[in-house]
C-alpha cells in the first residue's frame, strides 16, 4: 500500500472525537478496556490509541508507516508501545484481551486476510472490534466517488485533495440543515449518515470526506461478509453484535469462543 496518502492524512490531520469512537465500539464501552490488554491494528495518527491508553493495562499498536507519527503524538503516555508492521501479514507471537481495527481493515490489501490477523492475535474468550465501510448503503461512493478518485485525485498532490476535501465538506451543509432534516425525505441516500453529520464538528467532517477522497484503495464490506467473520463457530453466539451504523458502515463486536 502506498505510503504518501496516510502519511498525509495523519501528519495534518486529528481525531479527536472520543463520543464518535464509542459509539463506534458499542455494545463494548471505554470502561470495558479497563486493565486490558489492547492491540489496535492500524492506529493512524494514534488518536483512538490515545483514548483507550488512560484505561488499558497496556496498548499494543500497530502501523504499516504511520507509527512514528502516533508515536509523537502520543508521547508521555507509558502504557503504549508502537509497532511498524503489516496487519494483512504480521505475528506478534502473542495474544490481546483486546484486539481493535477501527476504519482500516476496508483498506488493507486483504481485508479477510486482515481479519484472520485480528482473530489469531485475540486470546481465547477476548473481544475484536472491528468498524468498517459497508457496501450496502454507498452506492455513491462506490460507483461516483470511487472512480473518480481512481482516475483523477489519486494524480494530485495531497495539498489539492484536502483543499477539494474542504470544499464539498462546506458544500454539504446547506443541504444537511435544510433537505436532509425534512422527515418525509428520509428515503434520500444518506439520510441517517447526515443526522450524524449534523452532531459533530466541521474538522470532523472533513476529515469524513478527505478519508474518501485519499484513501489509495477501499472495499466496501457487505453483511454478508462480516457474518463469515463473526461466524458462530469462532465467536460466542450470543455476544456476536454486527450492527449497521448511520447506514454507511459496520460496528462489529464479538467474543472468541474460550475453547
Amino acid at each position: 500500500m502506498p505510503d504518501e496518502e496516510w502519511q498525509y492524512q495523519w501528519a495534518n490531520f486529528r481525531d479527536d472525537d472520543t463520543p464518535v469512537f464509542e459509539d463506534w465500539i458499542q455494545p463494548f464501552t471505554m470502561e470495558d478496556f479497563t486493565g486490558k490488554t489492547v492491540l489496535e491494528c492500524g492506529c493512524g495518527g494514534g488518536h483512538h490509541t490515545a483514548m483507550v491508553a488512560p484505561y488499558a493495562r497496556f496498548v499494543t499498536a500497530v502501523d504499516l508507516n504511520t507509527s512514528e507519527i502516533a508515536r509523537e503524538r502520543c508521547a508521555g503516555i507509558n502504557n503504549i508501545e508502537f509497532l511498524e508492521d503489516n496487519i494483512v501479514t504480521m505475528d506478534l507471537g502473542r495474544q490481546f484481551d483486546v484486539v481493535i481495527c477501527i476504519g482500516v481493515i476496508h483498506h488493507t490489501d486483504d481485508p479477510d486476510a486482515s481479519f484472520k490477523t485480528l482473530f489469531r492475535h485475540c486470546k481465547p474468550g477476548g473481544t475484536i472490534i472491528v468498524w468498517t465501510y459497508s457496501s450496502e448503503g454507498n452506492a455513491l461512493v462506490r460507483y461516483i466517488v470511487e472512480p473518480v478518485r481512481k482516475i483523477i485525485l489519486s494524480k494530485l498532490p495531497r495539498s489539492v485533495v484536502s483543499k477539494i476535501a474542504y470544499g464539498i465538506t462546506a458544500m454539504l451543509y446547506p443541504f444537511v440543515y435544510t433537505i436532509y432534516r425534512l422527515p418525509f425525505l428520509k428515503f434520500l441516500p444518506y439520510y441517517d449518515y447526515f443526522s450524524k453529520f449534523r452532531k459533530m464538528k466541521f474538522q470532523r467532517n472533513f476529515l469524513n470526506v478527505f478519508d474518501k477522497l485519499n484513501a489509495p484503495q477501499t472495499q466496501f464490506i457487505t453483511h454478508e461478509r462480516c457474518g463469515k467473520w463473526f461466524n458462530q463457530n469462532q465467536f460466542e453466539p450470543q455476544n456476536i453484535s454486527i450492527r449497521h451504523y448511520a447506514g454507511v458502515s459496520y460496528c462489529l463486536v464479538g467474543v472468541k469462543m474460550a475453547n
